[in-house]
């Protein structure tokens, strides 16, 4: 195979833009022992992996890319290839955003001489595990990386809470609510062993135990949250119920993600396994596997349609996969991981769009440099925690 379309391929694979058929030929090239090395020369040679690679966490980017596989493999159900593609496919979390249209148009091998951006007190931290924790009694716990805490229904390790696996008999129920702040993460398990992953600036109530026989119901009361939730089989059959300000999705065991942040106009229902109902004004619908409800606040509507799941989903993997995203909405969501405020320019650089696969540990201003390498933006600025994107 000639090493010009090869590296097209690989390319391809990479940013997840490879058909059937290039994943075939390449998985022939790969098995061949002598193409090996080659194709890790492809890989290592690319500036911004390079750059990357002196910070790799290998152990961390098995985990991330054991996720994404489980996704893929629904999809094109190869075995030897992944295998041998561990090391292309994890270069890829860590590059930052990659813009597969600016890949071929500008080459990383001949990079232009940059000007310095204009950076001041630059204070902005990546985000990490953190979360208040309000009690049934209205006192707030800070819980916190390398921080233990423990309670008589609940202990903490400062990355995750869980609570006691136990019934309510009483009538009174007790809630704690789990809030998230910018710039924040964090692991919950409630008492039924439902897993919840909070996304930054995200607000849960939760029953401290739930009532046997009843339906275990929660309430995101804002912000995004990736539910995997204990079958009703285990709970004498009762149901799961998330509320949220406009709508209410019940569950009998699955694994799904909600996004309601309070400044968007949308809320967002992604169901990665099972099958959930929506239920918004008297209006019920029924999400399958790989669907995503979208419920527009304004005029109360709901689409459905087929996404991407990892791309929705892969936040809670340390990894935030964008495909065909403006840099708009991206900008949205790093803004809320590292806690900046971000101000365009030009107003025209939100509508643009591209791919794009990074690390949640990456440095902001890294992430600043690639794009603008890519020639997304021209310049940007970091004054305080404050992005300037020209």
């Amino acid at each position: 195979m000639e090493s010009n379309k090869i590296e097209n391929i690989i390319v391809k694979y990479l940013s997840n833009q490879a058909s059937f058929s290039d994943l075939d030929e390449l998985e022939k090239w790969v098995e061949d022992p002598k193409n090996e090395k080659l194709f890790q020369s492809y890989i290592r040679t690319n500036y911004a992996v390079d750059y990357n690679l002196k910070k790799f966490d290998s152990e961390k980017i098995k985990t991330m890319l054991s996720n994404q596989i489980a996704q893929e493999q629904k999809v094109f159900r190869l075995k030897k290839i992944r295998q041998r593609l561990l090391y292309g496919a994890a270069a890829t979390l860590i590059i930052g955003v990659l813009s597969v249209n600016f890949f071929f148009k500008d080459s990383l091998f001949n990079t232009p001489t940059e000007n310095a951006p204009i950076v001041v007190n630059n204070k902005i931290e990546i985000g990490t595990d953190k979360a208040t924790l309000t009690l049934e009694d209205g006192s707030v716990i800070a819980l916190q990386k390398g921080n233990n805490f423990q309670t008589k229904t609940a202990q903490s390790n400062g990355e995750k809470i869980t609570y006691n696996v136990g019934k309510q008999n009483s009538s009174k129920i007790a809630f704690n609510y789990l809030t998230i702040p910018r710039g924040g993460q964090f692991h919950l398990v409630l008492s039924d062993g439902t897993e919840v992953w909070l996304n930054s600036e995200t607000q849960l109530k939760y029953p401290v135990s739930f009532q046997e026989g009843k339906t275990r119901q929660v309430e995101l009361v804002y912000g995004e949250a990736y539910f995997d939730v204990s079958s009703s089989t285990k709970h004498k059959g009762s149901k799961f119920k998330v509320l949220n300000q406009s709508q209410e999705v019940e569950v009998v065991g699955t694994e799904f993600n909600i996004k309601a942040y309070r400044d968007e106009t949308n809320i967002y229902t992604t169901l990665v396994e099972g099958k959930v109902v929506i239920s918004n004004q008297g209006k019920n619908r029924i999400l399958k596997p790989r669907e995503q409800s979208n419920l527009n606040l304004q005029d109360k509507t709901i689409a459905i349609s087929k996404v991407d799941v990892y791309n929705e989903i892969s936040w809670k993997d340390g990894v935030f996969s964008f495909r065909k995203k403006p840099l708009g909405e991206i900008m949205k969501v790093l803004s809320r991981w590292y806690d900046v405020e971000v101000q365009f320019e030009n107003q025209d650089l939100k509508k643009v769009g591209f791919n794009g696969v990074l690390g949640k540990e990456q440095k902001l201003e890294d992430i600043l440099k690639i794009i603008k390498k890519f020639k997304v933006i021209k310049e940007y600025e970091i004054k305080n925690k404050k992005v300037i994107l020209k």
